[in-house]
């Protein structure tokens, strides 16, 4: 069996984290006759590495329901945190706990039979999450060269209360470029709208059924967490099953599993465009048990809807290099082709990969669920999202507001700021000029020619 080491970085990295390993946990319940824990869950416990630099979330990990699946060796905490600088968590603490965070690394691999891929999770607007967490990247490209790096990053909003999370985010976007293989960005804002939908149409009382209990992906009821609720709580369970949906293949059987390799093998073309927007789909499931076909068809029109996009983008209306379709549930082979065939005719692909589809099936559905849908699009829709964050970097870096914070931090220069905008406006370019072959027909655009 391939394994991956998950590794959380940062307060929103770890509370995503534990989200995720509760109702992981909850699922292998539901279909283990045995208890809990069965081969699957037990070597992904095995093999994760939690840090962050301020001891609260981790600390309550500890205190918490998720304390006996936890080795205290797995953790790297300190007490003073990163105070939202990208420099104290990259040049700093890295420098600091590189050594400690390899051996920890090492530890988890040396668990592995066949370890295929790092999973980091961390957010881009904060400090450690963006500055240890792409230090940890190039740790583990030069340790690891042969293992992917697949990372789920959290951007941030522009109502963010981190002033200075655009610099964060356009330091940490240089080292995404550089040294991750694959990275699915979702941003807050679209979070946040998604619970307000899910919200709407459930305290409105306009569905002609109503909805299952422990079925909104907001919710993390029957889980094992008892706590208080937080704010985020709800955002973080989406992400959180993202990531349940994207490991599903590795935790079950299924007739058609896809690998987190595979993912990057067949949706990143070129090495710098290796960004995937990712869609969920259903959001909630009503309470009758019959699903009519319409309805298996509606999940699949609601994945390429901008409404379930994890990021502010609207796939439909821009290209596409390639798309993966992860279905769980009771769902065929042949529903797949008939949606794919039905869905192709409106969705624009480029013109050297019109057949860019990866599909997996997994027999076993989230819990109340009977099936659900995650696509991962590699969309050029992704590049309003970059475009505005290099727009909120340099309405601070033209005034060089709050510059000296990371000057003054050993080995950091301004060079740092103008390589950093510089490498993002490249990846703009890059798909820009991807846009601007659209709306050329396939016949027309420009072929490399092969000398023989």
């Amino acid at each position: 069996m391939t394994q991956s080491v998950v590794v959380q970085i940062g307060q929103c990295g770890n509370q995503i984290g534990c989200c995720f390993w509760d109702l992981a946990l909850r699922e292998h319940a539901a279909v283990n006759q045995k208890g809990i824990y069965d081969e699957a869950i037990s070597s992904f416990f095995r093999n994760a590495v939690l840090i962050d630099m301020e001891e609260g979330v981790v600390n309550e990990i500890l205190q918490g329901p998720l304390r006996d699946v936890f080795d205290s060796k797995q953790l790297i905490t300190d007490i003073s945190g990163s105070g939202n600088n990208w420099a104290m968590g990259h040049k700093v603490f890295g420098s600091l706990y590189q050594e400690q965070i390899l051996e920890k690394l090492r530890k988890s691999a040396e668990h592995c039979d066949c370890l295929q891929c790092f999973f980091i999770i961390h957010s881009m607007g904060g400090g450690t999450g963006s500055g240890l967490g792409t230090f940890l990247l190039k740790v583990l490209e030069d340790e690891f060269p042969e293992v992917y790096r697949f990372v789920t990053s959290i951007y941030p909003s522009s109502e963010d209360d981190v002033i200075t999370s655009p610099y964060n985010s356009i330091l940490a976007m240089k080292e995404l470029n550089e040294h991750a293989d694959c990275v699915l960005p979702i941003d807050n804002q679209s979070l946040f709208d998604i619970i307000s939908k899910i919200d709407l149409v459930v305290n409105s009382g306009k569905l002609d059924t109503t909805v299952k209990p422990k079925s909104l992906v907001t919710s993390s009821a029957g889980a094992l967490k008892k706590q208080h609720k937080k704010p985020f709580d709800a955002m973080n369970n989406i992400v959180a099953n993202l990531l349940l949906n994207l490991t599903s293949s590795a935790r079950f059987e299924g007739s058609l599993n896809m690998d987190l390799n595979e993912i990057s093998m067949n949706l990143v073309p070129f090495p710098q465009l290796h960004y995937l927007v990712s869609s969920l789909t259903p959001l909630y499931t009503l309470a009758d048990v019959n699903i009519p076909p319409r309805r298996l068809d509606q999940m699949f029109s609601d994945a390429f809807s901008k409404d379930h996009q994890l990021m502010r983008a609207d796939p439909k209306h821009s290209l596409y290099l390639a798309c993966a379709l992860m279905v769980r549930g009771n769902v065929q082979i042949s529903d797949l082709r008939r949606n794919i065939e039905r869905l192709k005719p409106s969705l624009r692909f480029v013109s050297w990969n019109q057949e860019g589809w990866k599909t997996s099936l997994c027999s076993v559905p989230p819990v109340g669920h009977s099936h659900s849908l995650l696509a991962l699009a590699n969309n050029t829709c992704v590049k309003p999202t970059f475009v505005e964050l290099r727009e909120r970097f340099m309405r601070l870096y033209k005034k060089k507001a709050h510059l000296h914070h990371y000057l003054q931090v050993e080995g950091m220069e301004e060079s740092c700021f103008t390589e950093a905008v510089s490498s993002l406006s490249a990846l703009i370019q890059e798909y820009n000029q991807l846009d601007a072959t659209k709306s050329m027909p396939v016949a027309d655009i420009p072929r490399l020619s092969i000398a023989m």
